[in-house]
């Protein structure tokens, strides 16, 4: 993805969840993965897609079981 592309998500995702600190850092080395932070909290990875001439995009979120809040009773 070219820089440009990851601002305009990046501007996207922060309109979309009303949050000015989630970034997205273009990779140092072409074909790596494209990480997505919050607050400097890694959340997940960015792709890109193409087909039939129609570019998406997907954010694959990763949620440790141990991360999660325990729950009352």
């Amino acid at each position: 993805m070219s820089p440009s592309e990851i601002a305009r998500v990046e501007a996207y995702l922060r309109a979309t969840f009303a949050n000015d600190r989630i970034r997205i850092a273009v990779p140092k080395k072409s074909g790596a993965p494209i990480e997505v932070t919050v607050n400097g909290e890694f959340i997940g990875v960015l792709h890109r897609d193409t087909d039939e001439g129609e570019v998406s995009y997907s954010l694959n979120i990763s949620i440790l079981e141990e991360d999660l809040p325990k729950l009352a009773g």
